[in-house]
């Protein structure tokens, strides 16, 4: 007797099935089998990039045949993994030393079956190394630090890239002829400093407390080492009132917006923490401390990297009108048109290669040459192509000013693929806490207290309260009084939370 069993496309549970066979002749012949169905064993194409500085890092595994709870390994050694489909998983790891390493996708039992390897260059260059080169102080030189990998979407080059098709249309849209406006520059405007102000900190910085005033849910929780001190965008005047700092210690930029000084603590309507060394990604729909979900400090024009001539990456910029949707490396959408030409969030926009420079100061040429090579993300609602930069008393304003002589139709919109809408936000599997433990449950006043922790599939972990954003999986806390430390484990698909209580008597 022959016969075929097709498998189901997932799994079924229990994975034990049992096949009959009935005799043609004799309905009361009959036989049966048990038949264990396996997870596939995965098949493991490519991983993007092939080659990273030690340090943290980040890898795109594309292949076929993964299933929602597969691991990428580094040689043996599990990595983060967050499962994205049956054909792309997204990796993050640790590497501390140079060399060649295998690379290969494991997926769960039943039957556990890995794929075939594939190497990953490790270079000698520790990516934590240059944040040390950040100096302390407001506005102060990042000492030729670029934040995020060298393959971040804010440091890639596109100067080649296409055209998308509805480029004229959004141009007409925007106003041919509005002008290029540096929204940044030397002393004050109307009260206000002209610019996004950043500050530098170091070790010495300790943790503050953030107490949330608006989007809490969608915000990274404190503690954060931002000084009562530190810079707010427009102060005294209300705006968008941003604060940003840059911890040179921990390799961490923390943002917030819609700041204010509460005692010691700050009061803030929403906050993200970015991790400098990888790709990190906010969850799909969440904001920021900006609209489109984005990190703003590394969009912004800055003093120190224009004098020394050359920017690496590109530039914030705003327009009065965009849509409800948005394009990498945006996250997050803020409509205020459904007009079929309005910009969506993360939309680029790059000088053409044409434009002729040579007319422009040494410092404006730099700008526009970025612009050119890197060009600008579109990543708030404000006034038409208004460009972020950075309050310096060294700026020349009436420089700045000639930028305006550079308009939208000197500009083309990048290809936006992909173009996400509310139809097609993508959709994955949340981080996983595998456990939260503390090495003692009850302790005296001030005894030392290792928590540890096991996470599947999480960007970046934060421990609250005290503690903050974290690449390790334990930390040593001393509690004075009896506290509940949250774990929060963040991907880009969502966030898991657990928590452990320490009673001090």
């Amino acid at each position: 007797m022959n016969g075929s069993y097709t498998s189901p496309a997932v799994l079924p549970s229990p994975n034990t099935i049992s096949v009959r066979a009935t005799s043609a002749a004799s309905s009361s012949a009959s036989g049966a089998s048990n038949v264990s169905l396996l997870n596939p064993t995965p098949i493991l194409s490519g991983i993007t990039p092939t080659s990273v500085a030690a340090g943290n890092f980040t890898l795109t595994v594309t292949g076929s045949k993964f299933v929602n709870g597969a691991q990428v390994l580094l040689g043996a050694a599990p990595l983060q993994t967050t499962f994205n489909s049956a054909t792309q998983l997204t990796a993050n790891g640790v590497a501390n030393s140079a060399g060649t390493f295998a690379v290969s996708v494991s997926n769960p039992d039943p039957g556990s079956s890995s794929s075939s390897n594939v190497n990953l260059q490790v270079t000698g260059s520790t990516q934590g190394s240059a944040c040390g080169s950040m100096v302390p102080g407001q506005g102060a030189s990042l000492g030729g630090f670029l934040p995020f990998p060298a393959n971040s979407l804010w440091n890639t080059d596109i100067s080649t890239a296409p055209v998308d098709p509805k480029s004229s249309a959004i141009i007409n849209f925007i106003g041919g002829t509005t002008g290029i406006h540096a929204d940044f520059g030397a002393g004050q405007y109307q009260g206000s400093t002209i610019g996004i102000p950043y500050l530098i900190v170091g070790s010495q910085q300790p943790p503050v407390t953030i107490n949330f005033t608006a989007y809490g849910s969608e915000s990274d929780p404190g503690p954060m080492p931002i000084p009562v001190t530190a810079p707010i965008e427009g102060f005294p005047n209300p705006g968008d009132q941003h604060v940003l700092v840059l911890d040179n210690s921990n390799c961490f930029l923390y943002e917030l917006f819609g700041s204010a000084v509460s005692g010691n603590s700050w009061n803030a309507g929403a906050a993200a923490i970015w991790d400098l060394l990888s790709n990190e990604q906010r969850p799909y729909t969440w904001t920021s401390a900006d609209a489109a979900g984005l990190p703003i400090l590394p969009g912004l024009v800055r003093y120190d990297e224009v004098s020394a001539g050359q920017v690496q990456h590109a530039f914030r910029f705003t327009l009065r009108n965009s849509s409800p949707a948005f394009t990498p490396p945006a996250s997050h959408w803020a409509s205020t048109s459904g007009g079929a030409s309005a910009a969506p969030m993360g939309m680029r926009m790059r000088l053409k290669a044409s434009f002729d420079v040579s007319g422009f100061s040494a410092a404006n040429q730099v700008i526009l040459k970025a612009l050119k090579k890197y060009g600008m993300i579109m990543a708030d609602n404000g006034s038409n192509m208004y460009l972020s930069g950075t309050p310096d008393g060294r700026w020349d304003n009436n420089d700045l000013h000639n930028l305006g002589l550079v308009t939208t139709s000197d500009f083309e919109v990048i290809q936006m693929t992909p173009l996400y809408t509310q139809n097609n936000v993508p959709n994955g599997a949340a981080p996983q806490i595998n456990s939260f433990t503390a090495s003692a449950n009850s302790v005296a006043a001030g005894t030392p207290v290792t928590l540890s922790w096991q996470t599947t599939g999480a960007s970046y972990v934060i421990v609250s309260p005290a503690i903050g954003a974290i690449r390790t999986t334990t930390v040593s806390v001393s509690p004075a009084q009896t506290t509940t430390y949250t774990l929060y484990a963040t991907n880009a698909f969502g966030r898991a939370m657990a928590a452990v209580t320490i009673s001090v008597h």
